[in-house]
């Protein structure tokens, strides 16, 4: 992983941030302007970093596509012409199966180890974490209810299908609490925490192990 010997970068764009923050970060965007050379940014990768943050912190109803062309330093139309309606761009944000193509993508033996690099990889490339707003959304009960819907099929269910032995579908709800549990981490100690100033290697030695015990589903049975 590219960040395995870097500190945990504390940048999470998914989570909850103050006003001054927010504010900060759309100066930086407007100030970095719309090209792959902001950030290493696309316009599309913009959009869709403000959509999810947007979806995360209001009720669909609230949020705008006027907002998130702002926050994204991109024109609406541009938003219009990439994604068609709000409700598409929705459907992309409460899509977790490009994180689970990546996240699952390991043989079940190293499986514990390489959910947790992946999992700080994906913080760092997305500047957000790829599962915690299915905790977070402060959406209406429709919009929660579709999210975790998602959430249970696209991660949930596709681990549990993967899992061998006996009670796969319990374990992979366990193994997704303890990624949720992670990002989790990762954030509430943000910037100054020691999650935040250790590296992704050393975090894997602690915490791939629990993680592994679930997925090899080893618990001794009396």
């Amino acid at each position: 992983m590219s960040t395995a010997d870097e500190p945990v970068s504390p940048a999470t764009a998914d989570e909850p941030a103050s006003p001054a923050t927010a504010d900060a970060d759309r100066t930086a965007r407007r100030e970095a302007g719309n090209s792959p050379a902001g950030g290493g940014e696309t316009g599309r990768e913009a959009i869709v970093r403000a959509a999810r943050r947007a979806f995360t912190l209001k009720p669909y109803a609230e949020v705008t596509m006027r907002g998130i062309a702002a926050a994204a330093g991109v024109s609406p139309s541009l938003i219009v012409k990439r994604f068609g309606s709000k409700e598409a761009l929705f459907n992309t944000v409460v899509d977790f199966r490009p994180a689970a193509a990546e996240l699952f993508a390991a043989p079940l033996p190293g499986l514990g180890r390489h959910l947790v690099l992946t999992m700080v990889e994906l913080r760092g490339r997305l500047r957000g974490d790829p599962l915690l707003r299915v905790v977070f959304s402060l959406g209406i009960e429709d919009e929660r209810t579709l999210l975790r819907a998602r959430f249970r099929e696209q991660i949930t269910d596709r681990l549990a299908g993967i899992l061998t032995g006996p009670d796969a579908r319990l374990r992979a709800e366990l193994v997704a609490g303890q990624l949720l549990g992670l990002g989790a981490t990762l954030s509430l100690h943000r910037p100054d925490g020691a999650t935040a100033h250790t590296t992704a290697e050393r975090l894997a030695d602690l915490y791939a192990p629990g993680i592994q015990h679930l997925v090899d589903g080893s618990a001794d049975r009396t």
